[in-house]
């Protein structure tokens, strides 16, 4: 369902690259296991359609976003709001955090990203 899903998110939008945040590996195995399946599903839809997909550690993210690797959620959603103009912050903090990989990725120099 999830690679179909992205499959035909990149056959609508055509974007020029994925970028997902790393997992972050908390203390339930079965949560990770299915955000890892989740991930990979995207990655290979990604794949198939041609589309460049890089990975950027939540540290990463959150320096490029807000200065520095340790920001807390409300400031990574002030900064997305502030960084994208938006009229509200972003309603959830899984909004906020894909927004705030996009604008990483869109920020990453080239060769920064074939390094991540």
């Amino acid at each position: 369902m999830i690679f179909e899903g992205v499959q035909e998110l990149i056959g609508v939008h055509g974007p020029d690259a994925v970028a997902i945040e790393e997992s972050y590996v908390g203390a339930d195995a079965r949560i990770a296991l299915s955000v890892g399946q989740a991930r990979g599903a995207a990655m290979v839809a990604a794949a198939t359609a041609g589309v460049e997909c890089t990975e950027y550690a939540p540290s990463r993210v959150k320096q490029s976003i807000c200065g520095h690797g340790r920001a807390d959620k409300g400031q990574v959603q002030r900064m997305v709001k502030m960084l994208l103009s938006l009229a509200e912050i972003p309603p959830t903090s899984h909004e906020a955090d894909a927004l705030a990989v996009a604008i990483c990725h869109a920020l990453m120099p080239p060769l920064a990203r074939m390094a991540s």
